[in-house]
């Protein structure tokens, strides 16, 4: 089931607390670019003829007018983060997992629906289409497993929790087309998409695009921030309320870690808790993660984007700062319905500067859905396991969950009970390895790795079948040598160097 906007339902009925006359621009030039921007979104709109399409467009138009707004205040304000109110978060404030009562109540389940982000593309990964549609384990890809996650829920448990994906216009045909084959399982998947911003011209703060249908690289997904107004907008929120659905667990497609947990819904049920959002303990591979702060008594999260320079590594610290959100988030609907019907949810802005294939610098205003949970009643962090956090962002995390460090249940990868240590492998995979096709390629079987600490390959190197990895192994190929690591090689603890090529005769 696919859901689109209403906007003749919503449009009208809701405003945003702040337009152009009542916001307070300091300085002649913001209020310009403001009123310059209006009337080009209002050109860009003028030129769909068919009525609906033109509402569906507008109400987007709106939505980016409103980040637009905010960002040309903020900035004529200077208006900046003052680091000395930015504290660790309270005990109350973050509580950890163990402290969490187990349950085997079922009752929760009727009223969970599970939502993942699925706007990304797979292309910093060297594939074609939705990151969602990459093979990761067994044949199967992200949306395999996540469907067989939820069949098996609902059989076992005889629920019926719905599967919705949040796609992006990047991501929406393909996703359409892909989720066909899914129509025998006993899964409810429903899709619906995030807006479409236009990128704004660095210079002139004017939007790229000239017309509605201009070519895609002049358009953005706003960030996952903006699922707060697309599901509010596509009526599907409206919709998961009357099926008597009171809570949505959301997180990014690409987790394998993600799971349904009874034991954190049930206590989410037991706090009348509106928003949770998992952490988990940052590791130095993590510390560009946002965090959850104690901002004057108030729970909030902190991106990196939004620290000022010169406080850059005290947010890197893993002194200050020990956790970072897993965008794992248990959110209560009633309270997204009611949140934004009495008000717009202002989510930090994320200043994403870019360019264009042709060179020209853009700029992109992006949200995050995890800072809505200052918006929530008795909102507050759950410091999770590490096995909740499992991201494939790129072939060193894919050589990981390919591994024999992981087995597969039911769509669930377990850590494989034989692993003598709690914490995973650092693994660094050089650009040889970059692409998902170039990767494959290099190995005839991925290494078995359960008591490997850390392995780094940089340069031409390939490896047979059955090659066994222990403790610190580094292989370094330099540029014009080649590196063959012969099947049933074990190496504990070596640096491997220079040229070794194995020839088949």
């Amino acid at each position: 089931m696919s859901f689109a906007r209403k906007p003749s339902a919503v449009g009208n009925e809701r405003h945003h607390p702040h337009t152009l006359s009542t916001l307070d621009f300091q300085g002649a030039s913001s209020a310009a670019a403001a009123k310059a921007m209006k009337s080009e979104l209002a050109k860009l709109g003028s030129q769909i003829e068919n009525e609906e399409e033109r509402k569906y467009f507008n109400q987007e138009m709106d939505g980016f007018y409103m980040l637009f707004t905010r960002y040309l205040d903020e900035k004529a304000k200077g208006k900046k983060l003052d680091w000395d109110k930015i504290q660790s978060p309270s005990e109350e404030q973050v509580i950890p997992y163990a402290s969490i009562p187990e349950t085997t109540s079922k009752a929760d389940l009727e009223k969970l629906a599970v939502l993942k982000l699925n706007g990304g593309l797979g292309t910093t990964m060297g594939c074609v289409g939705p990151k969602s549609a990459i093979e990761v384990r067994d044949g199967m890809t992200f949306l395999d497993l996540s469907v067989r996650q939820i069949e098996y829920l609902n059989k076992k448990n005889d629920v019926s929790v719905p599967f919705i994906l949040m796609n992006s216009f990047n991501t929406d045909d393909d996703t359409k087309r892909i989720v066909q084959k899914y129509a025998t399982h006993n899964v409810d998947i429903i899709t619906f998409n995030q807006s479409r911003h236009p990128r704004i011209k660095k210079e002139s703060l004017l939007p790229a695009p000239r017309t509605p249908t201009a070519p895609i690289d002049q358009w953005y997904p706003p960030g996952h921030g903006d699922f707060y107004e697309s599901i509010y907008n596509s009526g599907l929120l409206d919709q998961l309320i009357e099926q008597g659905k009171e809570y949505l667990f959301v997180s990014n497609v690409d987790n394998l870690g993600a799971t349904v947990d009874l034991n954190i819904l049930h206590h989410m049920v037991e706090t009348d808790s509106e928003f949770l959002m998992e952490v988990t303990d940052k590791t130095k591979a993590d510390i560009k993660g946002g965090t959850l702060v104690d901002d004057e008594g108030h729970i909030r999260l902190l991106e990196i984007a939004q620290v000022p320079d010169e406080h850059v590594e005290d947010f890197k610290s893993v002194k200050k700062f020990k956790i970072f959100n897993t965008n794992n988030l248990w959110i209560n609907l009633k309270a997204i319905k009611r949140i934004m019907d009495e008000e717009a949810m202002e989510l930090e802005i994320i200043v994403n500067h870019k360019a264009t294939p042709q060179g020209e610098k853009v700029i992109q205003l992006e949200t995050a859905v995890g800072a809505g949970i200052k918006h929530f009643k008795n909102g507050h962090g759950v410091n999770v396991p590490r096995t909740r956090f499992l991201p494939v962002k790129s072939t060193s995390d894919l050589f990981l969950v390919t591994s024999n460090l992981y087995s597969l249940t039911h769509g669930c990868l377990e850590v494989n009970p034989d692993r003598m240590f709690s914490n995973v492998p650092l693994i660094k995979l050089g650009d040889h390895f970059k692409k998902v096709n170039d990767f494959l390629t290099r190995f005839k079987t991925i290494p078995h790795i359960l008591e490997l600490d850390h392995l780094t390959v940089t340069g031409d190197v390939c490896f047979g079948s059955k090659v066994e990895l222990r403790g610190t192994v580094i292989i370094v190929a330099n540029h014009g040598e080649h590196i063959d690591i012969p099947s049933g090689t074990i190496l504990e603890n070596k640096v491997v160097t220079g040229c070794l090529r194995i020839l088949d005769h």
